[in-house]
Parts: structure tokens; sequence; C-alpha cells
């Protein structure tokens, strides 16, 4: 059986997606790195697609570690759905783990969407729960390849809160946290701690709860053939 690609953005999000029927896939949250990866597959070499990751909320009622089942991906391009099995079988897969889960829409994004007014203004243009920057490159992926797709998204920084902006470009390209370019910035502007400290509390409870969300990511969910076959073998 064809693994399910699992397109992830930092390093950890691919590490905890690890596993017997998975193909992981990280561009280090760069959109663009992602589409030059995903474009090398002539053949999709997977059964199905899953973005799998952290995000930020933009729905003011969602709370760091709160789980978003993607029923949509907007961008600048329109909206796509995602598939209504392997999404209802990520519920299921889900419905036994101790997490707080939404059926809600994403916004896709190329750049980092950082500030309180930023996260508003995209909340109120797609009513998307939440925003992340590879959930549309992997949606496009999977309509092409006409293959199953979903999105498994845990909040991270909430809607209230504004990220230091230097946090979206201290990455290196295989997704680890760039330390010395962190060290770097609040050395040249130290009043950045008190908000570095608060997305470390964040993220700490937004992966905790990602990988309580693995389950999700081997459903047990009928494919398209699956059911073409099923109703040829029926008539």
């Amino acid at each position: 059986m064809l693994p399910i690609l699992v397109v992830t953005g930092l390093s950890k999000e691919a590490r905890l997606a690890a596993g017997p029927g998975i193909e992981a896939v990280g561009a280090g949250g760069s959109p663009e790195r992602l589409r030059a990866l995903l474009a090398l597959r002539r053949e999709p070499g997977c059964r199905a697609v899953i973005s799998f990751g952290i995000a930020g909320g933009l729905d003011p009622s969602l709370v760091p570690g709160d789980v978003v089942i993607a029923t949509g991906i907007a961008d600048e391009t329109g909206r796509r759905e995602t598939d209504a099995a392997l999404r209802d079988a990520i519920h299921s897969a889900l419905s036994r783990a101790d997490l707080t889960t939404h059926s809600a829409d994403l916004a896709g994004v190329d750049a980092a969407v950082v500030s309180v007014a930023a996260k508003a203004e995209l909340h109120a243009l797609t009513g998307a729960a939440a925003v992340d920057m590879e959930s549309h490159v992997a949606a496009d992926f999977a309509a092409r390849h006409g293959i199953p797709f979903a999105a498994i998204r845990v909040v991270c920084d909430p809607a209230e809160r504004a990220l230091p902006a230097f946090v979206t470009t201290a990455l290196k390209p295989n997704g680890d946290p760039d330390i010395i370019a962190v060290l770097t910035a609040l050395g040249r502007n130290p009043t950045h701690l008190p908000a570095l400290i608060r997305l470390a509390r964040d993220s700490g409870r937004a992966f905790a709860a990602l990988a309580r969300c693995r389950p999700g990511l081997v459903p047990d969910f009928d494919e398209p053939g699956a059911r073409r076959s099923a109703g040829n073998a029926a008539r």
C-alpha cells in the first residue's frame, strides 16, 4: 500500500509524524521551497496527503493546544474543500485522544501573519480558524494528482497574541530552529524576551497536543479508487 504523504513545515513536526505508512516532507517554513520539492514528484507516490503541524490562531475563541481538522483551505486563489471521507476518518481516529478539536477552515499564506491586526483581518476575510504556510501548497499538490487531502493543525500563538517578526526567519532550511539567529535578535532588542517566553510556553502546549494527533495520520478511510471498485463490484 502506498504511504500517506504528510506535509510539515518544521523538523519537529516531521519527527512527530514519522512512522510506518507515513512519508513526511518538510521545507523549513518556506512555501516556495515546499512547492519545489513537491514539483519533483512526477507521480504522487502516495494514497493521500495530510498537512500536519502547528498554526497561528485566527478565531479568538481558540487557545494554544486546540486542534483544527480542516473543512477547507482558503488562500488568495479561493477555497478548496478537504476530502470528507478522510476528514471523518481523522475525527474518528482522534476521538479517543484527550484533545479539543474543531472542524473549521484553515487559511494558507506565503508570508507569516504575525500581528494581531493582520490576524483579525485574515479571519474577517476568510472566516478561517487558523493559519499556516503549508496547507494551501499541499492542497494544490493533492488536487493536481486527484488524491484525497486533509489537514490537522494545532493552534500555537492565539489570535490576540503577536509574534516577534524575527521568529519567522529564525529557521534553518531543514526546519530546525536557528538558535544563533534568535540570540542575535535578542541581543539587538532584549525587549522581545517576554514575547519569546510566551511563545515557548504556547508552543509547548501545541506540540504536546500535536503528538497526541499522531493516530490521525493513519486513519482507516475509503479511498476514491476503493469506493469506485466497490461500486463496480456491486453492479
